[in-house]
């Protein structure tokens, strides 16, 4: 039986950066820590999917596109 490892990539610090708000700015919007914007931006924090849907409505976009999973063969 073959494993799949994967991880899930972000668009979040392209979207900020489109709208200039600063990562404590995304978090005050959302109710998180300022840290909790940069763990997720660095891929280190997957969010629960509660707040991938607060910031898929921050931004006015679909969830997937912020977040991408890749899955690839270990």
């Amino acid at each position: 039986m073959t494993k799949h490892k994967g991880q899930l990539l972000n668009q979040l610090y392209v979207l900020r950066a489109q709208k200039r708000w600063s990562q404590r700015d995304v978090a005050e919007k959302v109710g998180v820590s300022r840290q909790t914007i940069i763990s997720i931006e660095a891929n280190k924090y997957n969010p629960s999917l509660i707040l991938a849907f607060k910031l898929a409505q921050l931004f006015e976009v679909d969830i997937v596109d912020i977040f991408k999973y890749e899955e690839e063969e270990a």
